[in-house]
């Protein structure tokens, strides 16, 4: 049995982000060991940021942080849950809770927004 995420194997780890209340799937992103060794260190949660090629500590710009609550990995140890406290209340950088905002009616294929944006991100990351 593994002792937990195996770097070795994978050095980014994919990590889905969970409210640890409701359930609700946040976002999905990456670890590496460092980002997971500060991560189990803070509690508060850190990914790797492949378009940043850098750590990145959630809510950095946007003040919407993680604070861990449980940690769990999949059976191969390449995968990570994270059940988190999202505190500002979203999660995604377009402005809404969860990054997976978008449903797709696999009939007709149309794509229809079922959340609701909590900040406006021009304003948040002013770039």
């Amino acid at each position: 049995m593994a002792d937990g995420p195996n770097f070795e194997k994978v050095e980014l780890i994919p990590v889905v982000a969970q409210d640890a209340e409701t359930g609700d799937v946040l976002m999905l992103a990456y670890m590496n060991r460092e980002a997971y060794e500060e991560t189990l260190h803070t509690g508060r949660v850190c990914y790797y940021s492949r378009s940043r090629n850098r750590l990145w500590r959630k809510g950095e710009e946007s003040g919407n942080v993680q604070q861990l609550k449980e940690i769990f990995f999949d059976c191969d140890a390449d995968t990570l849950l994270v059940k988190v406290h999202q505190i500002g209340g979203a999660a995604c950088h377009e402005g809404f809770r969860s990054c997976f905002f978008r449903k797709i009616d696999p009939a007709t294929r149309s794509i229809q927004v079922v959340g609701e944006r909590l900040f406006d991100p021009a304003q948040v990351y002013k770039k």
